[in-house]
């Protein structure tokens, strides 16, 4: 059934791809139309990747549960790197203000709250 429905999305959006094709190629045809014609068959093609995938990570995922590794993409992104997080002990005057400050606005939004 999957199958099915993909074919019949890429004949269908091939078909559309051939009439802006002949929209194109008429005498009111803009690059739009040309644009379209490009567009149309990834438009097609998409059902049956997503088909593709879903069954790749559905076998990824049974791999998980079986406690097999499985098999690294090719184009795997590889997991970002986080810079190690450095705290600074030196409280300085304008940390001394800034910390007046906010306990100033703690108050103000307490008393909003009351209100």
């Amino acid at each position: 059934m999957i199958a099915a429905t993909c074919l019949v999305s890429l004949a269908l959006c091939c078909g559309l791809a051939w009439w802006q094709w002949d929209r194109f190629m008429s005498a009111s045809g803009t690059f739009q139309n040309l644009g379209y014609v490009l567009q149309w068959p990834l438009f097609g093609l998409f059902p049956a990747f997503m088909f593709w995938r879903i069954k790749k990570l559905r076998e990824r995922e049974e791999a998980e549960r079986a406690g097999a590794r499985p098999e690294p993409a090719a184009t795997a992104v590889p997991e970002p790197r986080r810079a190690p997080v450095r705290r600074l002990a030196v409280v300085t005057e304008e940390d001394a203000e800034l910390a007046a400050y906010n306990s100033y606005l703690r108050e103000l939004h307490a008393r909003d709250q009351h209100s």
